[in-house]
């Protein structure tokens, strides 16, 4: 589960009710989203917040490294709370689904040294591809 929430208040971030509905859509277990679908969730719980403040506050929230941008396959920008939660991505190749997953060993460790090219490695970024459920 997300603690976007409360990292937020931890920071100190300034919570209008806007950034609040955005943040609180955002929340979650295997949430990724994209800006549209935030808009869409944010306007039920909040008429009146415009598209633009969705987007400004996504921006915002990947700026200051509390979501992270998920882009695969030329599909729309998606959003993931789950920043501070080390793991990969599992997409359905069909209907674009993410879910999170947490492999046991860390994907550097598949790395041998002599294919680093001398290379000091900062990030790995592992996407697993196949069928959920519903598409199979």
């Amino acid at each position: 589960m997300s603690d976007l929430l409360q990292r937020l208040r931890v920071r100190g971030w300034r919570m209008t009710s806007q950034r609040r509905v955005v943040a609180e859509v955002l929340d979650g277990d295997h949430v990724h989203l994209t800006a549209d679908e935030v808009h869409a969730r944010a306007t039920r719980r909040l008429p009146e917040i415009s598209r633009a403040t969705v987007y400004n506050t996504l921006g915002e929230l990947v700026s200051l490294g509390e979501v992270i941008e998920v882009c695969t396959d030329g599909r729309a920008k998606r959003y993931d709370p789950n920043a501070h939660h080390p793991h990969q991505h599992l997409v359905c190749s069909t209907c674009g689904t993410i879910r999170d997953v947490h492999p046991v060993r860390s994907p550097l460790a598949d790395l041998p040294a002599e294919e680093r090219f001398g290379f000091t490695v900062s990030d790995v970024v592992v996407t697993y591809r196949g069928l959920c459920p519903s598409c199979v």
